[in-house]
């Protein structure tokens, strides 16, 4: 809905673009999100809001810039999909800025993306893409007097529009059995805008009322080629009539101020007198504000590259300071997180009552000792994962060091705490030998007294587990702030049942 929304309805799109964004975040969706940035810069463009839209287009840029395709070959394939359709929502963005040096560039990377996954019809929709995109740069190097670039732009559209035909033909744009350039009006613009003649006029006609609503950029290039093939004829005023009636529904549809330039620009040609015939000021005027106009399209693409540098290496700085407060061998949050994290959660009224659990593995020594430490290391991988499956989302579970993992349970009562626990010692306890090799949990449980240091809690944790241990592991104890004691092995079922929190 993001994708289709048209100028006048993003209202209705940016409840979804913000839900979509939220999402990714969440699950680590890294291409989708990067889509999400972009389908906000569209709708920032739309609104005229093109500083705004250049932020959004260097995050969607700057996420997809380094990011590793899977090796799997059927995860590859809808990787590759994913990651073209967000390109392609960057070149729309891209185009209607008028930053076509990085459009073409985003083009590229699109088509590699879909090199060796896409059909006839995902090719034939990139194909229409590049012409729109050399069309609409062709037409603004026109209004900066560069008309050798702009001729090469026009003729390199029509060639591609020529090389459209083969995978037209098996595409879902395909409605009749005529050629390619006699029903998509974006290549019948390709070649009447590179070779304006009367062979294309009835063409063009037949082609214009029937492009599409959802492609900004396709009525106007179909209008401008009609003109300048009206143009050739003497017949003007018609072209006149035609662009008035282009432009017109451009207003209406409140379209891209970029594409109702372009079309007022080819109103005034034609209205006005010869353009060496202008009285100097007003031709002074009119170089100046184009010149002008191009040095600010110019500045936008630097901003971009500028921002999406920025974007870039703020994200490797997060990565890198992520990487310090993450154990690289289980995943979980290292003891320095877990330093940040106890003290934030013991100053958080939301969070009381806070309990806190030592967890220490039995048999894990033996392990290490008697298989190798890689085996050791597989098993604490399985068992922290487990672990924090077995947990509730808003539970901290962190590795302390060695064998010892601590787990904080923000707003867990005592009795909830246990048996929270207790299911976490029976989760282990269930892991097939042949990944556990035979290793289980000893818990320390306490309960976070107000104003207590942290030094002090995990102590007593640390008492409670080893009193668990004592107790022939596999278990959860808990001692009070007075030194008061208790057990509760994974199978009593007077504590393993009670107080079931949602997971």
């Amino acid at each position: 809905m993001g994708r289709l929304a048209l100028p006048g309805r993003n209202q209705d799109a940016q409840p979804l673009i913000d839900e979509l964004l939220a999402h990714s975040r969440k699950h680590g969706l890294v291409v989708q999100r990067a889509g999400a940035h972009a389908l906000q810069g569209r709708l920032l463009a739309f609104d005229d809001k093109e500083d705004a839209a250049l932020t959004e287009l260097a995050r969607a840029l700057a996420t997809v810039d380094d990011i590793a395709a899977p090796s799997a070959s059927d995860e590859r394939r809808e990787f590759d999909r994913t990651l073209a359709s967000t390109l392609v929502d960057c070149w729309i963005v891209l185009n209607e800025l008028a930053i076509y040096e990085v459009a073409e560039e985003v083009s590229t990377m699109a088509h590699r993306a879909l090199r060796d996954s896409a059909g006839p019809h995902e090719i034939t929709l990139q194909v229409f893409n590049l012409i729109t995109m050399m069309l609409a740069w062709g037409l603004r190097l026109e209004r900066v007097g560069r008309v050798a670039e702009s001729r090469e732009k026009f003729h390199l559209a029509a060639s591609m529009a020529g090389s459209a035909e083969a995978p037209f033909a098996e595409s879902l744009f395909r409605r009749s059995e005529a050629p390619a350039v006699e029903q998509i009006g974006t290549l019948a613009a390709a070649v009447g805008i590179a070779s304006p003649g009367a062979a294309h006029i009835d063409r063009l006609t037949r082609l214009l009322p029937k492009t599409s609503h959802s492609a900004s950029h396709e009525k106007p290039l179909v209008a401008i080629a009609l003109v300048r093939c009206l143009e050739q004829q003497e017949r003007t005023q018609d072209g006149v009539d035609v662009l008035r009636g282009t432009l017109q529904e451009m207003r209406d549809r409140n379209a891209p101020t970029a594409i109702r330039i372009a079309l007022e620009r080819e109103l005034v040609r034609l209205e006005t007198a010869p353009y060496a015939e202008l009285p100097d000021a007003l031709r002074t005027y009119t170089d100046t504000l184009e010149s002008e106009l191009w040095a600010m399209r110019e500045s936008r693409a630097v901003t971009l590259q500028t921002r999406r540098e920025h974007e870039r290496l703020s994200a490797e700085h997060g990565a890198i300071a992520a990487q310090a407060f993450q154990d690289p061998l289980t995943g979980l949050p290292n003891r320095r997180a877990l330093d940040d994290q106890l003290r934030t959660l013991s100053g958080t009224a939301a969070a009381q009552p806070l309990s806190v659990a030592l967890v220490d593995l039995d048999g894990f020594k033996v392990v290490n000792d008697e298989q190798s430490h890689a085996e050791g290391d597989n098993v604490l991988r399985v068992i922290a994962s487990t672990l924090r499956d077995s947990l509730r989302g808003d539970d901290f579970v962190a590795r302390y060091g060695g064998d010892e993992f601590i787990v904080l349970l923000p707003g867990a009562p005592a009795s909830s705490a246990k048996a929270a626990m207790n299911r976490a010692v029976s989760a282990v306890a269930a892991i097939p030998s042949h990944l556990s090799q035979g290793v289980t949990l000893s818990i320390g449980l306490v309960s976070m007294a107000p104003h207590e240091h942290p030094e002090s809690v995990l102590s007593r944790a640390d008492e409670a587990m080893y009193q668990a241990k004592r107790g022939g592991g596999s278990q959860v104890a808990t001692t009070t702030a007075d030194g008061g004691d208790d057990h509760f092995p994974a199978d009593d079922p007077d504590e393993a049942g009670s107080e079931v929190r949602p997971q």
